[in-house]
């Protein structure tokens, strides 16, 4: 294998690993930003108190959130870092933001409350139980590729964009990759 392709295979892989540890991160912060919305056990069921989309919506909301803002911060701080080999990192970002943002799920939701509508089933009528870590169009266990719901895209969109913008725009970065490519 000659250099220049163990080069860009390990660019590669760097950044991948990059971006799934900062969405497992974004997990952890996902779940300590979200406040759980509060339900009581009814007949054996979790019922959402008080009832209603804004209350349900949070966890949709500070995925989305904190999503854009990992994904936008981390790939372009990536971008910045590779001045050479942009096809390489933009691939490589764009794997690595759906891994990121699959870990990130995963890891808030198992981070934070148990399903209401399991111990609801327990408990007496009129317990207070809190509501799990959720997005809207999903259940507890998604699928990689089997989402229901378009917020899952903000990982990859955020980073895209930024990688893409620090790619095309900044005229600094660019003065930074032909002196190293005359360089080297």
């Amino acid at each position: 294998m000659s250099r220049r392709v163990l080069a860009v295979l390990v660019q590669a892989a760097v950044t991948v690993a990059l971006l799934a540890v900062v969405g497992a991160v974004g997990g952890v912060v996902w779940q300590q930003v979200w406040t759980p919305p509060s339900g009581l056990a009814y007949q054996g069921s979790w019922i959402l108190d008080p009832a209603g989309p804004d209350y349900a919506f949070s966890g949709t909301g500070w995925y989305v959130l904190v999503a854009l803002l990992a994904g936008s911060l981390s790939a372009g701080v990536i971008a910045w870092a590779w001045p050479r080999r942009e096809l390489t990192t933009l691939v490589a970002i764009a794997v690595g933001s759906v891994l990121a943002g699959w870990l990130m799920f995963h890891v808030g939701h198992a981070l934070g409350p148990a399903d209401p509508q399991l111990l609801a089933a327990d408990q007496p009528d009129f317990t207070q139980i809190p509501g799990s870590l959720l997005v809207a169009g999903s259940d507890a266990t998604p699928r990689l590729f089997g989402f229901e719901s378009s917020v899952f895209t903000a990982f990859p969109m955020g980073a895209l964009v930024a990688s893409v913008f620090v790619f095309l725009v900044s005229p600094a970065r660019r003065q930074r990759a032909s002196e190293t490519s005359l360089a080297g």
